[in-house]
């Protein structure tokens, strides 16, 4: 009790003391806050994570009598994900936003607006009454929102924002009605009631309210087709806010699903084959659509929705393992899906980090106009290079452990005789294999295009690298992905208590289940130390045996050609022009082509222009529409104050008679009985 009082207290104090302070304090207030709060949840997390759960019980208002918190396995995890990720992106914050000192006012607001959606977050995890859970989503909605829009004076910003929050409550909307069908049959607000009203109703109004619960999820998450605010409010947002929103805002639609898979009591086996056949298509989406963009955080933000499908491919088996009473299945699946949660908050953080240092030398996320960054920003681009290599899945990094153990729950569930079973897995491991390809693809096509060769444009401003402030986050981050990496087991074995919610084995058992797994993890930790051990070494031969020899340095080659230009290399288009070809069938690209003239034209060129077919069929058009369907009725907007009285005056008329309509209603219904 004592810390969830000091946990408010905190909150409001730093709330409260912002906008007073000198700007160079809003940002010391703002990390000191977010460290003090997530030392304080952690507590929690830690006594959950070791098997003790949590849990106070608040007396409530009016409106519901009590509010229990309760701090299991499953909410300290994604606690413990919630606050690392706030605490580098605090701190990354804190240098990134120097170059806006001038805004003291919206400085206050985005300052407060991160610490309530940390608060939020961990409440969120925390907060098992449904009204109070509602209160708390609507908060995180309201800061992310307040986030998102710090540079609204920017219409394309703006227009993400209210795209964000506009989605945000659609998502809300389908919660709401989960919550008020339990509540109307059960006369209960706790998350218990849920799975009593699921119970005591037959498997298909479990497997309705927890679709109902799903899409709710899903548009926080990202899952496609739920997914078309993300590409809009990542790129818009400060690169510490789209790192947080990235890593941790959308996961908590992940732990949401995981939430309902825990207290709803449904058929498992149709829900693991709905959520692995929409966790394919969006990571396969995803991935696809990243391919093929120039804006480079917009690039990053199609890659979260491709690992939002990663991790729905592993709570798909963990579901179908549950179905079909296969333990080791189930703990493959949801382990994979935990820690590849992790996993992503780490590596796409630092991405967007990197993106952020990117931005504030060059001052654009254009891929096409960049180029050799590598020789003025080395620190980034190794930086950078790192998290492109683990979101490949790529050994010895952290990505590659997660994705090792989904591989290794589709091919448990290779052994069977169930062809729906079968035919699933081949689709998902299909899938899965063409998502990691695709991913080498992009992320080969942008570190290339942005960090190697030259510059491909006269850029306004000098590339230089960012300040020692901005680097600490980012190598912190580094750490625990190749901690991750050279130390499997150990986070695999932080995933016993998880892991036993979904299975509901006792300890000793699931610790035989784990064991076989852990000893695989424990090789795969060694080949990676063995891997980099080797290569550390190569690297000092090399250094050894070349630095006393001169080194020449010469113009490279430019095929005959004797007015070389930088626009000779590959562009980030041109790369992968083929897989364009490929693909474009199944996105809409418009091209701009500009006339080639003369021997030696000046001007001349084609420009593509990617756009989300989803989106373009499923919001564009029914908004289109909509829109006509209103236009119909502009006649009644005719700038005429004597209409206006006219439509004020029918309206009160309206108001004033239909309680008579109704009772004259009333009357007729009982005279007709009577008759």
């Amino acid at each position: 009790m004592a810390i969830i009082t000091a946990f408010v207290v905190i909150i409001l104090s730093a709330i409260l003391l912002i906008p007073f302070v000198p700007v160079r304090w809003k940002g010391m207030i703002t990390v000191a806050a977010v460290i003090i709060i997530a030392i304080l949840s952690s507590i929690l997390s830690f006594h959950a994570l070791a098997g003790e759960s949590v849990e106070y019980i608040f007396q409530g208002s009016l409106v519901t009598d009590k509010i229990p918190v309760r701090i299991d396995a499953l909410s300290g995890w994604f606690i413990l994900i919630i606050n690392f990720t706030f605490i580098t992106g605090a701190f990354y914050g804190l240098q990134y936003m120097k170059a806006y000192r001038s805004q003291k006012s919206n400085l206050s607001l985005h300052c407060i607006s991160y610490i309530l959606v940390q608060s939020s977050l961990i409440a969120i995890c925390s907060l098992q009454n449904t009204i109070a859970f509602l209160v708390a989503w609507e908060v995180m909605a309201l800061s992310s929102f307040i986030l998102i829009i710090f540079e609204h004076y920017k219409r394309a910003t703006l227009n993400a924002g209210i795209n964000f929050l506009i989605q945000s409550h659609i998502g809300i909307m389908f919660l709401t009605l989960g919550f008020i069908w339990v509540a109307m049959r059960t006369n209960s607000y706790d998350f218990k009631a849920i799975t009593l009203f699921s119970t005591s109703n037959s498997l298909g109004t479990g497997l309705a309210l927890f679709l109902c619960f799903f899409i709710g999820f899903a548009i926080k998450a990202g899952f496609v087709p739920f997914h078309t605010w993300l590409p809009y409010a990542h790129p818009a947002s400060p690169s510490h806010i789209s790192g947080v929103m990235s890593g941790v805002i959308i996961k908590i639609g992940i732990y949401g699903i995981l939430r309902m898979l825990l207290v709803i009591k449904s058929d498992y086996l149709i829900i693991g084959y709905i959520i692995l056949f929409i966790s394919i298509i969006s990571g396969l989406y995803g991935v696809m659509l990243a391919i093929i963009q120039h804006n480079l955080k917009r690039l990053l933000a199609y890659h979260s929705i491709e690992n939002i499908g990663i991790i729905g491919i592993g709570i798909g088996i963990g579901c179908i393992g549950i179905g079909k009473g296969n333990h080791f299945l189930t703990i493959l699946g949801f382990a994979g899906a935990l820690l590849h949660t992790l996993n992503h908050s780490l590596f796409k953080s630092l991405l967007f980090y990197g993106a952020g240092n990117v931005y504030q030398s060059i001052h654009t996320m254009d891929i096409e106009k960049l180029g050799g960054l590598v020789k003025r920003m080395p620190h980034t681009a190794f930086l950078f290079l790192i998290a492109a290599l683990a979101i490949c899945g790529l050994p010895p990094f952290n990505g590659f452990v997660s994705e090792f153990l989904i591989y290794n729950g589709l091919f448990t569930g290779l052994h069977g005789s169930d062809k729906a079973l079968l035919s699933s897995i081949v689709f998902a491991l299909f899938g899965l294999a063409l998502i990691g390809g695709l991913a080498i693809l992009c992320f080969t096509k942008a570190f290339g295009a942005i960090f190697l060769g030259s510059g491909r444009s006269n850029l306004p401003h000098t590339p230089a690298e960012a300040t020692f402030g901005k680097l600490i986050p980012l190598y912190t981050v580094v750490m625990l992905i190749m901690a991750i990496g050279l130390f499997p087991k150990t986070f695999v074995m932080a995933l016993s208590e998880p892991l036993n919610l979904f299975t509901h084995l006792t300890e000793n058992n699931i610790s035989g289940e784990i064991i076989p797994l852990t000893g695989t993890m424990s090789m795969i930790g060694l080949c990676s130390a063995i891997f980099l051990g080797l290569a550390g070494l190569l690297f000092f031969v090399r250094k050894r045996i070349t630095s006393n020899k001169p080194q020449t340095v010469n113009v490279t080659w430019g095929c005959g050609y004797i007015a070389p230009t930088p626009k000779m290399q590959y562009t980030a288009s041109s790369f992968i022009r083929a897989y364009r070809k490929l693909a474009e069938p199944l996105f809409s690209i418009h091209k701009d082509k500009k006339e080639i003239t003369g021997v030696f034209p000046e001007t001349g060129g084609q420009e593509t222009h990617p756009y989300d077919k989803i989106e373009e069929k499923f919001i564009d058009h029914p908004l289109l529409l909509l829109k006509k369907f209103f236009n119909r009725f502009t006649f009644l907007q005719n700038g005429n104050l004597q209409f206006y009285i006219l439509y004020g005056m029918v309206f009160i008329l309206l108001v004033l008679a239909i309680p008579f309509l109704f009772e004259y209603i009333n009357s007729l219904i009982k005279f007709l009985n009577q008759v």
